[in-house]
């Protein structure tokens, strides 16, 4: 096997998950100042914050078709366009429309980028390295997040423009990005499928691994004619509803961790616990370092232990660590160190379980035929939760519920996730794509 090659092309898929995560985070150091310029209510605050994320839902509702309709590669190609366009006009908008408009065209490609890339990397990796492959996706994706972090709290103190500098730095990965794609081959999966080009996706296997090159193919070709001989071959026309449950429930719970209200919201959340600006700044980025090392370490687990190992450990540290700051903001009982203290721990947790699981996950239970669909369908969901919970987040904990019954409330939501861990997610790990959909097609929890 040519591990060398596909983990060349893997690390350049997965510079579309590093501008996910800068766009992703980039906000939480300007989004202070963004409110004070135009002087937004709460409302339209929470409007700015999570615009990026309703350009993201509509990324993803929509990214399966030119996925499927251009291909993995082409579709990456107008992704990284996107990006750059965002990231260039954000820093220099000088209205409060305009800036929206271009926050937008980033969410765009943020959510076509969680449908493609995970996606296109999975269809090129072999079983025994899948998990840790697309997995190096949400890796980038931590690793832009602690950028962004890094990066905001360098740049607070350049003036009153600051804001304006954190949101363009992404513009540099965004140009490297679009020049590394052209270096990619397109996924043989979609060849098949799509094309009917065998001699084209026969030769990229075998740039993979030439010894099972010929078999990998011909696998793919009998599911695919399997699919072909069955009516009905729609996303939702009835045969993958196993599939369909599992790709939302996973999204579902992603969220409403509250992942996201921390992401946007930490220097917030830290100001809360009495933290100065510049501390709250620092703290968040000790948030994105700590993301990033147990992604690393979720890296060198996820095909050793498998996708359901690493869900049932970080549930219960998810369940234990939001708890406890939920007693800190009821109690105010060591307030200023229990809540930094524990969203540290909880990122641990998170970026072990649900942050390196979801992308590999969903990526991996759907035929080819409708992968693009069902990729997009999940992606669609995690990015509808995501932008429900960052618009509503600032409400809920000023107005409405509370700091604490906020976080009580993530608490229970992971509570259910654990039931559904137990009760009703199936195992994937060393599996080729073809086998995994054959046995959930049989409605199986253990595919290995």
């Amino acid at each position: 096997m040519n591990t060398r090659t596909i983990f060349t092309w893997s690390i350049v898929i997965a510079l579309g998950g590093l501008l996910f995560g800068i766009d992703t985070a980039v906000i939480s150091g300007a989004e202070q100042d963004i409110q004070k310029l135009w002087n937004l209510n709460l409302i339209e605050h929470g409007f700015t914050v999570s615009i990026a994320l309703i350009g993201t839902v509509i990324g993803a509702l929509f990214g399966g078709w030119p996925t499927d309709a251009l291909g993995r590669k082409k579709t990456l190609l107008w992704i990284a366009v996107l990006y750059l366009v965002s990231a260039i006009g954000s820093a220099v908008a000088t209205d409060w429309y305009t800036f929206l408009f271009f926050r937008f065209i980033g969410g765009l490609g943020v959510g076509c980028s969680s449908v493609t890339a995970p996606m296109y990397i999975g269809e090129l990796a072999p079983a025994s390295h899948r998990g840790r492959l697309v997995v190096m996706f949400q890796f980038n994706i931590v690793f832009g997040i602690l950028i962004a972090y890094m990066s905001n709290y360098l740049l607070q103190g350049v003036g009153e423009n600051a804001w304006r500098w954190m949101l363009g730095v992404e513009a540099f990965p965004a140009a490297l990005f679009l020049a590394l794609i052209f270096m990619l081959p397109e996924s043989p999966r979609w060849l098949v499928v799509r094309r009917g080009a065998a001699d084209q996706a026969r030769e990229i296997l075998r740039r993979v691994n030439p010894a099972t090159a010929d078999e990998e193919l011909h696998n793919i070709q009998s599911a695919h004619q399997r699919h072909a001989s069955l009516s009905g071959s729609k996303l939702f026309s009835g045969k993958y509803s196993l599939p369909i449950m599992l790709a939302i429930l996973m999204a579902f719970f992603n969220q409403v961790s509250g992942i996201n209200a921390i992401i946007y919201y930490a220097p917030r959340i830290f100001e809360l616990t009495g933290l100065g600006k510049d501390s709250a700044l620092l703290s968040t980025a000790g948030l994105g370092l700590v993301n990033f090392i147990f992604t690393l370490v979720a890296v060198n687990f996820i095909d050793r232990y498998g996708r359901r190992t690493l869900m049932l450990v970080g549930t219960f540290g998810l369940i234990a660590t939001l708890s406890i700051v939920a007693y800190a903001f009821y109690s105010q009982n060591f307030f200023g160190y229990l809540v930094p203290i524990c969203l540290f721990v909880y990122i641990a947790f998170f970026a072990f379980s649900q942050g390196a699981v979801i992308w590999v996950f969903i990526s991996e239970i759907f035929p080819t035929e409708v992968r693009a669909s069902g990729q997009a369908l999940g992606s669609f969901t995690h990015w509808l939760m995501a932008t429900v919970i960052a618009f509503t987040f600032p409400y809920l904990t000023e107005e409405l519920l509370g700091e604490g019954n906020t976080f009580l409330l993530f608490a229970v939501m992971m509570v259910l996730q654990l039931i559904f861990v137990l009760r009703v997610m199936p195992e994937t790990k060393g599996t080729s794509l073809e086998k995994v959909e054959q046995v959930l097609a049989d409605d199986k929890r253990e595919v290995v």
